[in-house]
């Protein structure tokens, strides 16, 4: 079973990725709302995917901040941005995510299309 770090999500829409990633993909999706927890669940290993929100619902804090500490290190797993903003998106893979994907865009054929390769069909 793939699993997936979410981190920085609102209840609702941390409830709305795990319903999709459960459903499309037989995913376990761990919440986190901090870049040190995800840091360390990172460091921990056993993470194939972390999903970063663009804005932290906790604090406001910056996802890309986050995109950066964890697709910086040598043992990255895969950094997606969840952001529908294309601007958000493009620095995100500048800083060394996958091409992500908005909260818009679950369940539709370009998010699976992201996803697939590496949570499986």
């Amino acid at each position: 079973m793939p699993r997936v770090l979410n981190v920085g999500q609102c209840v609702p829409d941390h409830m709305s990725i795990t319903s999709y990633l459960r459903r499309k993909f037989d995913a376990e999706v761990v919440k986190v709302d901090s870049e040190e927890d995800a840091l360390e669940l990172v460091a921990a290993g056993n993470v194939d995917l972390v999903l970063v929100n663009r804005l932290y619902d906790a604090d406001g804090a910056s996802g890309l901040d986050t995109v950066k500490a964890i697709a910086g290190r040598d043992d990255a797993p895969p950094v997606m941005l969840v952001s529908n903003f294309a601007d958000a998106q493009k620095r995100a893979v500048a800083a060394g995510a996958l091409p992500g994907f908005g909260k818009n865009d679950l369940g539709a054929a370009e998010a699976d299309e992201k996803l697939a390769p590496i949570l499986g069909a």
